[in-house]
């Protein structure tokens, strides 16, 4: 109860908030930047075409990689954020309520639930409170949530 009373009083769903919309924006504005250049912004005279340095293709191609990068990298760093934001809690959760042991507890009972046997898709995995696939890699980038071993590891140092 504390964790999420320490999200409310964190302001976390504002800090959320504004990182989806800076992130929307960074994903439209690479876009739109892209869709410029696309059609219309390499476009050039018959006199720049004498002295062509290639100029046009070179920014065809950083306007390509910026419309895949921007949004790939403004999704990752709003998952950073969340992910701190947890871990803020989770420090906050200690300070409210003086018990640090309570929420080790907490998140080890988490981690050592069992989900249903079933196979589960990649859209319902995202509904459940420990993560039924359990992989790590890259897949780590993605999480909203840090790994409950990291949660407790920092909440043993308090």
């Amino acid at each position: 109860m504390g964790h999420e009373v320490s999200h409310i009083r964190n302001y976390d769903i504002r800090i959320s908030t504004i990182a989806v919309a800076l992130a929307s924006a960074i994903t439209m504005l690479s876009s739109l930047a892209g869709r410029m250049m696309w059609f219309g912004g390499g476009r050039r005279s018959s006199n720049d075409r004498d002295n062509d340095s290639g100029i046009g293709i070179i920014l065809l191609i950083v306007s390509l990689i910026a419309i895949i990068l921007a949004p790939l990298a403004a999704t990752l760093v709003q998952l950073a954020i969340s992910r701190q934001r947890e871990f803020l809690a989770d420090a906050s959760s200690v300070e409210l309520t003086r018990n640090p042991q309570g929420m080790i507890n907490a998140l080890l009972k988490l981690e050592h639930s069992q989900p249903m046997e079933h196979d589960v898709d990649n859209a319902s995995a995202a509904l459940y409170i420990n993560d039924p696939k359990k992989e790590g890699g890259l897949k780590k980038l993605f999480y909203t949530h840090p790994p409950i071993s990291e949660r407790v590891e920092r909440l043993r140092k308090m």
